[in-house]
């Protein structure tokens, strides 16, 4: 064996060595929109308890395999669902969530809290969370928030690929400039109910209209450094500058397009490709990775790898500071994953090219799992204390935008 493939096997080895102890706590995975998509929510003809490669990034053996010991799994409906029909697909999406983890309680736990994030780490279980990808999700209602929240959403997106009435997207033109009053009535909501606000896929005037507004820590739960990848889902060093006053965490991403700036080229031609042929560039059915897999083979793509990842997280280390980075892999949301990072299998390859970099023990615990539980914790603490004097608004998005 070369000196050089028995020590990145002693850094594999030391990466699951740190994972046991510290697992992952993962911000975005879209496995229930690929089962409802794929199956329509038929855990008996994708049961995740046994190898579902060739159909997904995650099942329950891989989960293990990955060192994850929480996810979020995200309540995503696309923003082309509006009003009723939207908040209806994101409540059957809380519900494949709920039946994931009553079929297979072994291995997933309910967390609500960070303290149930704790105990189902001490059990050996993974903490299932939830986040709601996309403001759209509530339908302009403040109650509607509220109902997420009791049904056990812990953080939602405000935006998806498009703008909603009170927010602007990364990827829509600008409208509102940020959040308009009603967008800051939603954040401040947030705080008071304990639901953490996510400003993955919002426009950076929005980033920085919701740090003012919000009196709790944020989260990008999938979104990686603009500077290191000049891309608008990313985060801007003065935003990444600002999460150490905040107490907020921004969450590496795995999507190619996001993380290797030679990939952003080829991705508009593969998303081109598939639109072309009447699919939605987002979609992961079978007929559709079949399209991406034949567009690749006449095109080869640009490959990211774990390194592309570690350069990004170098990056907002540098910047944000250890104690406000995380992991947000986005899985089954994304027809490419980087080479390593193929699926959630592959998260001990990320933490071994980051100790080949010099990373410490105790800063890789805080990626892991240390800052993300922590963030959940002082959200929950903020809103105890906004609770004791504040009651819930029931304001509406024609008193506060007209």
């Amino acid at each position: 064996m070369s000196e050089h493939l028995a020590q990145a096997r002693a850094y594999l080895a030391q990466a699951r060595e740190l994972l046991a102890a510290h697992p992952v706590v993962d911000g975005h995975n879209d496995l229930p929109w690929a089962l409802r998509a794929q199956v329509r929510y038929d855990l008996d003809r994708l049961d995740i308890a046994a190898d579902q490669s060739a159909n997904l990034h995650t099942d329950i053996p891989r989960l293990r395999a990955g060192g994850v010991g929480a996810q979020f799994w995200s309540v995503y409906v696309p923003s082309d669902l509006a009003g009723d029909e939207a908040v209806s697909a994101t409540l059957e999406q809380v519900d494949c969530v709920a039946q994931l983890i009553e079929r297979y309680p072994r291995d997933l736990r309910r967390a609500l809290t960070a303290d149930d994030m704790e105990a189902a780490r001490a059990e050996g279980r993974i903490a299932s969370l939830m986040g709601a990808e996309g403001g759209h999700s509530i339908n302009c209602s403040l109650a509607t928030l509220r109902a997420l929240h009791a049904l056990g959403v812990r953080y939602m997106t405000l935006t998806h690929n498009d703008n909603n009435p009170w927010a602007d997207s990364a990827t829509d033109e600008p409208v509102a400039d940020g959040l308009t009053r009603f967008g800051q009535q939603v954040v401040r909501e947030m705080n008071r109910t304990g639901m953490l606000v996510d400003l993955s896929h919002v426009s950076a005037d929005t980033m920085r209209d919701a740090l003012r507004a919000s009196s709790a820590p944020v989260i990008f739960s999938h979104s990686s450094a603009r500077a290191v990848c000049d891309h608008v889902r990313n985060v801007p060093d003065d935003v990444l500058a600002q999460l150490p006053g905040n107490g907020g965490v921004a969450m590496v991403t795995f999507v190619p397009k996001f993380i290797l700036p030679a990939a952003i080229e080829w991705t508009q031609g593969a998303d081109a490709n598939m639109s072309a042929r009447g699919l939605h560039p987002l979609d992961t059915t079978p007929e559709a990775l079949k399209v991406q897999r034949e567009y690749e083979e006449a095109n080869p793509r640009p490959v990211a790898t774990a390194s592309t990842v570690a350069d990004h997280l170098d990056h907002m280390r540098e910047v944000a500071g250890v104690d406000h980075i995380g992991i947000g892999g986005d899985y089954d949301g994304t027809p490419f994953t980087p080479s390593g990072l193929d699926d959630v299998a592959g998260y001990p390859n990320l933490i071994a090219e980051l100790l080949t970099r010099g990373w410490s023990t105790a800063d890789l615990a805080k990626l892991t799992w240390q800052n993300a539980v922590r963030a959940l914790r002082d959200a929950e603490a903020v809103a105890r204390d906004l609770q004791s004097h504040q009651s819930p608004s029931n304001a509406t998005i024609q008193e506060l935008d007209g």
